[in-house]
C-alpha cells in the first residue's frame, strides 16, 4: 500500500489549486535550476537508477530511451515530444493529470528535455480535451511569465520552449511516429522503422516521445532520488503508477499507487469492490482495451505490474483496468473493442486495413452464434497473421482482445453457437446483434 507522503500526483482529484501557486506550494519548481545543474548525463543516470519504465503502455526503460539521444549535436536541433493523444478506451489519467497539476508535466519537460539536449517540448494533446487543453496552456503561459521556461529556464542558463499542440482525435496518432507525422501537418500515419525517432524523428531532427505520466514524475524522482522510486514496487517494476479502475464497480476512480499491487486488493480497497460483490467478477481487461482479458479464477490472484501480467499472456498497457460482471455479454464486449479497432486502424498495412475488417465482422456473427465452431480456430488464426505483421502495434491491439476471448471463454462461444442452432432447428428466430 502506498502511503501519502510518496504520492507524487497530490491534486489527482482537483481538490487544490492547479495554477502556479498552488503548483509551488505543494513542492513542484522547487529548486529546479539546481536539478539542471547536475548535468545531463547526472540526470539521465539518476532515471535509470530509479527503474521508471514509460507509462504509456509499452514500459520500455525511460533512461535508457533518454540515453539514445545524441550526446553531441550535428548542427539540427533536437526536441522533445509529449504524446498527451490519450485515446486508448477506459484510460484517463493523463487527462486528470493535465486538468489538476499540469505544472508537473511543464517542469516535467524542462528536466527531461534538458537531459535529452531538447531545445523544445511539443506537447501532442488529444482534441476532445478541450478544458484540458486550455488549464495547460494557460500553466505554460505562467510558467514563461514566471521566467521556469523560455529564455534561461528557471535562472539555468539554458533556453528551452514549450509548445501545445492539439489534434484532431485519431487513435492512431497515439502511436509515436504517426503522432510526429501528425505534427509535423501530415496524415497520421506511423513511419518505418528505423531510422528511430532519435535519430531521425519531428522535422527529421533527434526526438524522444514520452507519456504524459512518464515525464511528469521526473522532477521528484529527481528531487527524491532513484533509489527512493526504485524502493517503491517490485524489481523491474518499479514506482508508482496512476491507475484508472470503470466498468461494473461500485465507485469508478483514477488511483496513485504502487506496481505490483494485488488486482483484488486495488478494485476492493479503491473502486468500492466489484458491483455484487468478488464472486460476481466474470473477467477483467487488465491495461486499457488493447490487452487481453483475465477471467475471475487469474483476477484472485494476479499483481498489477508489467512482468506478473505478461505471466499471464495479458499486459499492464496504460493500468486502465475494466472491470466485467456477470451481466456482460463478453463476446459482445469484444466485438465492440473489434470495431473500435477497425475503425481507428489507418489503413496503411493490409494486414490491419483488412484484418480489423474480417475479424469484425466474424466477432458479430460470434456474438449471434450464426457460425461453426471451427470457425472459432479460423479466427484464432487470423488474428495471428495479423498480429506481429504491421508497422505499429495497432494490428497487435486489435488481435489480442479476440484472443484472450477465445483462450479464456471458448466454451462461451461455443454454447452460443449451439444455442443459435438450436433455434434454427426449432423454427425461432434469432435476435440479431446490435452494433
Amino acid at each position: 500500500m502506498l502511503h501519502d507522503k510518496d504520492r507524487i500526483f497530490t491534486n489527482l482529484y482537483g481538490v487544490h489549486d492547479w495554477r502556479l501557486s498552488g503548483a509551488r506550494a505543494r513542492g513542484d519548481w522547487d529548486g529546479t535550476a539546481a536539478i539542471l545543474a547536475k548535468g545531463r548525463e547526472a540526470i539521465v543516470e539518476e532515471i535509470k537508477q530509479s527503474g521508471l519504465r514509460g507509462r504509456g503502455g509499452a514500459g520500455f526503460p525511460s533512461g535508457l530511451k533518454w540515453s539514445f539521444m545524441p550526446k553531441q549535436s550535428d548542427g539540427r536541433p533536437a526536441y522533445l515530444v509529449v504524446n498527451a493523444d490519450e485515446s486508448e478506451p477506459g484510460t484517463c489519467k493523463d487527462r486528470d493529470i493535465i486538468r489538476h497539476d499540469p505544472h508537473k508535466l511543464i517542469e516535467g519537460c524542462l528536466v527531461a528535455g534538458f537531459a535529452m539536449g531538447a531545445i523544445a517540448a511539443y506537447i501532442y494533446i488529444r482534441g476532445e480535451f478541450f478544458n484540458e487543453a486550455r488549464h495547460l496552456q494557460a500553466a505554460i503561459d505562467e510558467a514563461y511569465a514566471a521566467g521556469l521556461i523560455g529564455r534561461n529556464a528557471s535562472g539555468s542558463g539554458y533556453d528551452f520552449d514549450v509548445y501545445l499542440h492539439r489534434g484532431a482525435g485519431a487513435y492512431i496518432c497515439g502511436e509515436e511516429t504517426a503522432l510526429l507525422e501528425s505534427l509535423e501537418g501530415k496524415k497520421g500515419m506511423p513511419r518505418l522503422k528505423p531510422p528511430f525517432p532519435a535519430a531521425v524523428g519531428l522535422y527529421g531532427c533527434p526526438t524522444t516521445v514520452n507519456n504524459v505520466e512518464t515525464i511528469a514524475v521526473a522532477p521528484t524522482i529527481m528531487r527524491r532520488g532513484g533509489a527512493w522510486f526504485a524502493a517503491l514496487g517490485r524489481p523491474k517494476n518499479a514506482g508508482t503508477k496512476v491507475f484508472c479502475i470503470s466498468g461494473h464497480v461500485n465507485k469508478p476512480c483514477n488511483v496513485e499507487e504502487e506496481l505490483g499491487i494485488p488486482l483484488r486488493e486495488l478494485i476492493d480497497k479503491y473502486a468500492g469492490g466489484v458491483r455484487g460483490g468478488w464472486d460476481n467478477l466474470l473477467a477483467v481487461i487488465p491495461g486499457g482495451s488493447s490487452v487481453p482479458l483475465l477471467p475471475k479464477e487469474i483476477c484472485d490472484t494476479v499483481l498489477m505490474d508489467f512482468d506478473s501480467l505478461r505471466d499471464v499472456k495479458s499486459g499492464l498497457g496504460t493500468a486502465a483496468v475494466m472491470v466485467m460482471d456477470k451481466s456482460t455479454d463478453v463476446i459482445r464486449a469484444i466485438a465492440r473493442l473489434s470495431y473500435f479497432y477497425k475503425h481507428e486502424s489507418c489503413g496503411q498495412c493490409t494486414p490491419c486495413r483488412e484484418g480489423t475488417g474480417w475479424m469484425w465482422r466474424v466477432m458479430l456473427r460470434m456474438v449471434e452464434g450464426r457460425a461453426s465452431p471451427d470457425e472459432i480456430d479460423v479466427l484464432e488464426k487470423v488474428t495471428r497473421q495479423v498480429e506481429g505483421h504491421t508497422i505499429c502495434a495497432l494490428g497487435d491491439a486489435a488481435a489480442w482482445p479476440i484472443q484472450g476471448l477465445i483462450r479464456h471463454f471458448r466454451p462461451v462461444m461455443e454454447e452460443r453457437i449451439a444455442a443459435y442452432k438450436a433455434r434454427q432447428g426449432s423454427g425461432v428466430a434469432p435476435k440479431l446483434a446490435a452494433e
